[in-house]
């Protein structure tokens, strides 16, 4: 029996444990897969609830992936290049061991035929998601990267951080609001919440010019994944666009979890089922 959780603010929107129960049973394992909801000013309190708990493992997820590495033990590299974590491997002595799977989870998601090695990506927002992003990027090849943000203040961190992390990529950043074309662009990557069910799901980080003007090749990855096809998708679809979904970087980050977890890989294909019937 393994005993997990997540632990985030607001969790409503969470399919995390729908799909973590699915994969553990696939591998035969049974789990208690704790939801437990922890804004920024109650994570100390968590951490210790937590160790002094039995558990074996958790998730984490927004607004905690940056500081819940203050209670880390050690990290994987993708950790310490994204400068974030999502999973974290509890120890016999209650060490906690950080990793970040959404950088897994993001580049599996994109399939083997496309390749991006070379060619230039546009991000859309500059917080976690898009350090994950920029990482497996440019793992992939990429040489250039265009953010796209609505406050080009705020994203000088992030910026000057991944700058530092990949010298050989070239980063730009732009607002938003003043998109010019995205014509360049091999892949487009929604790194925003704009789309998700229950925040502004029936709107688009891009206005439907900025998809008409795209390349016939261009490919759309929607980082969201609830609901399963978003608004984005949706027009970029219909623009004979190829798209990518945020519902298989999700299961894939969570199979990439669990293996760390057990030492096993799960059956993504149940999972993804598992996670289609809860959204």
């Amino acid at each position: 029996m393994y005993k997990l959780g997540i632990i985030g603010y607001p969790l409503g929107h969470s399919i995390s444990a729908v799909i973590q129960k699915a994969g553990l049973n696939s591998i035969g394992e049974d789990v208690v897969y704790d939801v437990m909801e922890t804004p920024p000013e109650d994570l100390v309190s968590r951490i210790k609830y937590i160790k002094s708990n039995g558990y074996q493992g958790f998730n984490v997820t927004i607004p905690l992936k940056v500081p819940v590495s203050l209670f880390l033990d050690d990290i994987d590299d993708y950790a310490n290049i994204a400068g974030c974590v999502n999973t974290i491997k509890i120890g016999e002595n209650r060490e906690f061991y950080g990793y970040n799977t959404d950088i897994y989870g993001f580049k599996k998601a994109i399939p083997n035929d496309i390749d991006l090695s070379g060619k230039t990506a546009s991000i859309l927002g500059t917080g976690g998601a898009a350090r994950a992003a920029v990482v497996g990027l440019a793992e992939l090849g990429i040489k250039n990267i265009d953010f796209y943000t609505r406050n080009i203040i705020n994203s000088h961190q992030t910026v000057n951080y991944v700058r530092a992390k990949f010298p050989k990529v070239e980063f730009n950043v732009y607002q938003i609001q003043n998109i010019r074309s995205l014509a360049d662009s091999a892949i487009i990557i929604n790194a925003t919440p704009i789309g998700m069910r229950g925040y502004m799901a029936d709107q688009m980080p891009l206005e439907p010019k900025d998809l008409d003007n795209l390349n016939n090749g261009t490919i759309v990855y929607d980082i969201v994944y609830n609901p399963s096809k978003t608004m984005l998708l949706k027009e970029a679809e219909k623009r004979g666009l190829r798209i990518i979904g945020g519902l298989d970087m999700l299961i894939y980050q969570a199979e990439r979890a669990i293996e760390i977890w057990t030492g096993k890989l799960p059956d993504t294909k149940l999972m993804k089922i598992a996670a289609l019937e809860a959204l």
